[in-house]
């Protein structure tokens, strides 16, 4: 399975060894302007202009298969006006054009009563690509059953450069992380590849480290704390900022 960034976007392009092609992003958070609003900002909703980003990117790469990687719905235990309007929709437009897969986060437990019949929903555990890359949400630890694949595909950190003085602060960007693939499989042993896609809601971030309160990662916390072996943080654009020494100003 190969991977390739489509910088400047946040989004993932997997090619299988077969030339199907997958276009993979994560963190959506449809609804979250509909949340804002009640705290008193005003912002424009970004799911049109998501969707019309991501079919772009479905036709300029002749993409089979669109990987939604959870957290497409904002609220957790309910759904707001917002994402009843806006989620069926942009569904429905994103799976006109290619087959779409959902995987669901911790934010999607009720997602079902907003998925059109014309997209795949697939377990929270994740799936696999090409045999050998899990693609999964990252909010909790992967099953033993797919401790053959070299390779994880997570969001839900919302990796963001935070460090106020900085040129970058408050950007998204790229985590690709090489660790000891015993801290995820204990009866394994070798190394496993992290890579952690940016949001693609692009309103999910901060530019000081107090207001900002990072989702935590099970995989992400194991595999740091077992020692990582190769580090590289990257902009949406493709500009390396950095190893493993600028991760606590990310995580």
């Amino acid at each position: 399975m190969k991977i390739r960034p489509l910088h400047p976007h946040a989004a993932l392009l997997l090619e299988e060894d077969d030339d199907r092609k997958y276009v993979a992003v994560s963190d959506l958070h449809i609804g979250l302007e509909a949340e804002l609003l009640e705290k008193g900002v005003t912002m424009p909703s970004l799911a049109s202009g998501m969707v019309s980003e991501l079919l772009e990117l479905v036709e300029r790469e002749h993409v089979n298969g669109v990987v939604l990687l959870g957290d497409i719905k904002h609220t957790v235990g309910s759904i707001s006006k917002q994402e009843w309007d806006e989620i069926p929709a942009f569904l429905k437009r994103l799976a006109a054009k290619a087959d779409v897969y959902l995987v669901p986060g911790n934010h999607d437990s009720n997602i079902r009563h907003l998925v059109p019949t014309s997209v795949n929903v697939v377990s929270a555990k994740g799936m696999t690509l090409g045999g050998d890359t899990l693609l999964v949400h990252g909010h909790s630890m992967p099953s033993d059953i797919r401790s053959n694949v070299g390779r994880i595909v997570m969001g839900h950190v919302h990796p963001v450069f935070v460090k106020k003085g900085s040129v970058i602060n408050g950007q998204r960007v790229w985590i690709y992380i090489q660790g000891r693939k015993e801290a995820l499989f204990p009866s394994q042993e070798g190394t496993i590849e992290v890579v952690v896609v940016p949001s693609f809601n692009p309103h999910l971030y901060a530019t000081e480290e107090r207001w900002y309160h990072k989702p935590i990662s099970p995989i992400i916390t194991r595999v740091v704390e077992a020692g990582v072996e190769k580090c590289i943080v990257a902009t949406l654009d493709g500009s390396v900022v950095g190893d493993v020494d600028v991760l606590p100003h990310i995580l």
